[in-house]
């Protein structure tokens, strides 16, 4: 069972980022999938939530607006798109199948 998170680096304030989290050893159309993003020292905080079928998905006011999660279950895949990005965005950023398992996250730089 693995979670791979890509698509992270380095982006200018008011950039964008596309970050995927590919699934194997399981199917992720039976979970929740969620985005949670960490800064070293800090809580870890969660990012946006999409239902297992895709039909609801859900994001703190931090990001609403400026970040939407996706999935293609056909793919195994869930995506987080960053827009306008902020240097408070900077963070690791990991994909979890509704808590039970979890990514080794992808480091996202916001910063000119």
């Amino acid at each position: 069972v693995q979670l791979v998170e890509s698509g992270g680096g380095l982006v200018q304030p008011g950039g964008s980022l596309r970050l995927s989290c590919a699934a194997s050893g399981f199917t992720i159309s039976s979970y929740d999938m969620r985005w949670y993003r960490q800064v070293p020292g800090q809580e870890r905080e969660w990012v946006a939530t999409i239902t297992a079928t895709g039909t609801n998905t859900y994001s703190p006011n931090s990001v609403k607006g400026r970040f939407t999660i996706s999935r293609d279950n056909a793919k195994n895949t869930v995506y987080l798109q960053m827009n306008s990005l902020k240097p408070e965005d900077t963070a690791v950023y990991y994909c979890s199948a509704n808590g039970v398992f979890w990514g080794q996250g992808t480091q996202v730089t916001v910063s000119s």
